[in-house]
């Protein structure tokens, strides 16, 4: 028997390698999904051009390393994707050709070969947070107006809870808790979800919300856009950039700095971390994995190191002979 004939096609390695294996098999989230089919369209599209032949036609052998380091050298320098894009996008293609390689085991030597294309390296950036009286600045006090209202309560929710963008405009009505013990349920990514304790004054202003638009239902977004749906991460995004923009009027400092919604997400994380707060408490409150992944914030926390730093003696500066006092004599002399 023609072992060719036998193996599967290209095409159809893509459509399990996404039916059977990350949707039906590992059960991944449909955000994570669409990462890696986000990542194919591209790849597809840059080997169609390359090949010269539609991907129907392509063969598993024509997936060479040369192929892929060009695709990746094709995303960094005519997409302008950062080294971490890059990384995502190739982790997608391995992970794929992994698992062609156990479906059509007579192209292991091209799997391997494939496998033998490298992450890139690079510099992790500092992580930018804010002071409290930055964070409260941005925060602000709620307007007249409703947008104004949303905005100041949905800063008031990143910052309390540290969510991600997708987590906060992910919220329902359903979801949070007022009564004892008040809390948000979020979900979280890769569908592990968290509930995240508020404060008094994130509780005061949800109710305050929920009374000013009593049509919001159980199954309603919590933070609506002014159509009643789910505000997307663009308007996240610009509602945050309006927010910083206003909050340079009283505090200078945040001029010409880069802040995002992710930014609020490191700045709860430092404030817990300055406050006493344990690594693997953080990790829990903002849904880490692993606490090594928290461990960043230590890293980025300066004002820690100065201050363990104080707790050393300086090399240069002479040691000082210790010289007891008149009380502490007195007390030997009379043992």
């Amino acid at each position: 028997m023609n072992n060719s004939a036998a193996s599967p096609s290209f095409a159809s390695l893509v459509q399990s390698f996404f039916t059977e294996h990350l949707i039906r098999q590992r059960a991944l989230s449909s955000r994570t999904v669409a990462a890696y089919r986000d990542a194919f369209v591209l790849f597809l599209n840059f080997a169609q051009e390359r090949l010269h032949k539609p991907p129907t036609a392509f063969l598993l052998a024509d997936i060479t390393p040369a192929l892929i380091l060009a695709f990746l050298d094709h995303l960094e320098g005519e997409r302008h994707n950062a080294v971490r894009s890059r990384n995502a996008r190739l982790a997608a293609l391995r992970a794929f050709m992994k698992f062609a390689g156990r479906k059509d085991v007579a192209s292991l030597h091209i799997v391997e070969q494939v496998l033998g294309v490298p992450m890139k390296r690079f510099e992790r950036p500092m992580l930018g947070f804010l002071s409290r009286e930055e964070m409260l600045a941005v925060i602000g006090r709620p307007g007249i107006s409703w947008a104004s209202q949303r905005d100041c309560l949905l800063m008031a929710l990143m910052y309390n809870t540290g969510a991600r963008v997708s987590e906060v405009i992910g919220v329902k009505v359903s979801d949070v808790v007022l009564e004892s013990s008040a809390c948000v349920h979020l979900h979280g990514k890769g569908r592990k979800d968290r509930a995240v304790p508020l404060w008094r004054s994130t509780v005061k202003g949800v109710r305050h919300w929920l009374k000013i638009n009593p049509d919001l239902d159980p199954a309603s977004a919590l933070l609506p856009n002014r159509s009643g749906e789910a505000m997307t991460r663009s308007n996240v995004t610009q509602r945050m950039a309006l927010a910083v923009q206003a909050a340079i009027k009283t505090m200078p400092s945040l001029e010409g700095r880069a802040i995002s919604p992710h930014t609020i997400r490191h700045t709860t994380a430092m404030h817990l971390l300055q406050s006493g707060v344990e690594i693997s408490v953080i990790a829990l409150w903002l849904g880490h994995e692993s606490p090594t992944t928290t461990h960043q914030y230590v890293e980025a926390d300066l004002a820690m190191k100065e201050k363990a730093l104080a707790c050393l003696q300086d090399p240069g500066v002479p040691a000082r002979r210790f010289k007891a006092t008149e009380s502490l004599l007195e007390f030997l002399k009379n043992l």
